[in-house]
């Protein structure tokens, strides 16, 4: 594993290159972040986006999905993937905002890993872009890229989680989420990752197989 100073100079590194990291999931509050986040599962932002333009110009309350049948929803996300699942959990993750929590959306991992469809990526995108509470969710790039700089070798998603979140101090767990996000979508890709190109180059242990 890297040392201190090694994180440190890879978190620089970082900031430099992406100095204002946000989601790039639009919403205006917390339940609108919380649908777009399970709307996003095997689909991109940018479609999520197309999709939640059109959706919370229709519903955008729990109270407004509550009496929805999965067939009314489904017609409106369709061009997200596996809309068919996520049109039921959306549903019945706002029935159960409003039957237990008011109609609010929970600031607690614990209660928000029980809303159908939310896994520990969604609750923590959710906790650290909606109350900005620390939090380190990992998704594909998250997983991709902490693996090829170093900061952690989890097989899983949840492992990885708690690698990064050891070595990395949680004042910083919000930002570096985004920073290896920007990385993997500029630079990083799956395939083809472009490390001649790439500010990191000279940190990445993959990149310096690759240049070399």
């Amino acid at each position: 594993m890297l040392d201190k100073k090694e994180v440190k100079e890879i978190l620089g590194l970082l900031e430099n290159n992406c100095p204002r990291p946000e989601t790039a999931l639009k919403h205006n509050n917390s339940f609108e972040l919380l649908i777009a986040a399970i709307l996003s599962a095997q689909t991109t932002d940018k479609q999520v986006n197309r999709v939640t333009k059109e959706l919370f110009k229709k519903y955008s309350t729990p109270r407004d999905f509550y009496h929805l049948t999965p067939e009314d929803l489904e017609r409106v996300i369709k061009k997200c993937g596996l809309y068919k699942n996520k049109s039921k959990n959306i549903i019945s993750t706002c029935r159960k905002l409003v039957d237990e929590y008011q109609g609010e959306v929970p600031g607690k991992f614990e209660e928000l890993i029980k809303l159908p469809g939310v896994g520990r990526k969604t609750a923590n995108v959710v906790l650290a872009n909606a109350f900005n509470i620390p939090a380190f969710p990992v998704d594909t790039h998250v997983q991709r890229v902490s693996r090829r700089l170093g900061l952690a070798d989890g097989k899983n998603p949840e492992v990885t989680e708690k690698e990064l979140c050891r070595l990395i101090s949680p004042v910083l767990w919000n930002k570096s989420h985004h920073w290896l996000i920007y990385l993997g979508r500029n630079y990083c890709s799956a395939r083809s990752p472009k490390c001649h190109e790439c500010f990191m180059k000279a940190k990445c242990r993959e990149a310096k197989k690759s240049i070399n």
